[in-house]
């Protein structure tokens, strides 16, 4: 089983990675991160500030936007070009074939933000000529959206299972967006009654929480990160990227493939 889901993954990260626009979106992102310390000269001694909130938001954009561009295309690819019907004509289970997909995206994420971190801690050397203590609070910034990532993916390919690529990334870009603004939502429901109100409530909990995982702004101001948010966000990733994932191999077993 976990070397069927493995070899599925590995394959998945190569053709991800032979992917123009994985290629052309990293160049940009590490492109932009790179550029941040000419974008801090205009504001004179906000030059970190600068940097760390638009290097940091350039990995968090750009990272989502791959992993909902090619995870919309993880299994309607597979249909289109009939090559799911080999790969489930052998021993692999439908469920295999989902989990190794999302495995195998999640690592070309993992690559791609390690690489685009590179270029940040780069361009942030660059600019202070050494990295201080409170700097080490940007990988905590980094993990969260790595988290981010994984449910985002995780989202994806529940969309993807059942829905049109184009739908997909709708539904996906909505569920992103939304989810950035949950606390608000719940700050809305509050002000709201009867039946708005649950509504309202009723979203800001089952769209994805990524507003607490956006610590961009406090680590830019050299503000520390809370042990139990990151243990909080940690497992709020796990159990909600699981039950998209579940959600997600509940409708594709089902799915009429023909």
């Amino acid at each position: 089983m976990l070397a069927r889901i493995g070899h599925i993954a590995y394959n998945t990260y190569r053709e991800a990675v032979r992917d123009r626009v994985l290629y052309n979106l990293v160049f940009f992102a590490l492109l932009l991160v790179g550029s941040t310390p000419l974008f801090g000269q205009i504001s004179i001694g906000l030059e970190r500030i600068v940097l760390v909130n638009l290097g940091l938001t350039s990995i968090s954009i750009f990272g989502t936007v791959i992993a909902i561009f090619i995870g919309i295309g993880l299994v309607s690819k597979e249909i289109e070009r009939k090559t799911l019907y080999t790969v489930l004509s052998r021993p692999v289970q439908r469920w295999e074939f989902l989990l190794g997909k999302y495995f195998g995206l999640a690592g070309t994420l993992a690559v791609n933000t390690f690489f685009m971190a590179i270029g940040f801690f780069a361009a942030l050397f660059y600019l202070n000529h050494a990295f201080g203590r409170t700097d080490s609070q940007l990988l905590v910034a980094i993990y969260f959206i790595v988290l981010q990532f994984l449910i985002i993916t995780a989202i994806t390919l529940l969309f993807s299972s059942f829905s049109s690529p184009l739908l997909s990334a709708l539904f996906a870009f909505a569920l992103f967006f939304i989810g950035n603004f949950a606390d608000d939502l719940r700050g809305l429901a509050g002000i709201l009654k009867g039946a708005q109100h649950w509504l309202v409530m009723g979203l800001s909990y089952v769209v994805p929480n990524f507003g607490a995982m956006n610590v961009i702004s406090q680590v830019a101001h050299e503000q520390a990160v809370s042990g139990a948010l990151i243990l909080q966000n940690s497992i709020y990733a796990l159990f909600y990227a699981t039950a998209a994932l579940s959600a997600a191999i509940v409708i594709f077993e089902r799915r009429n493939l023909k």
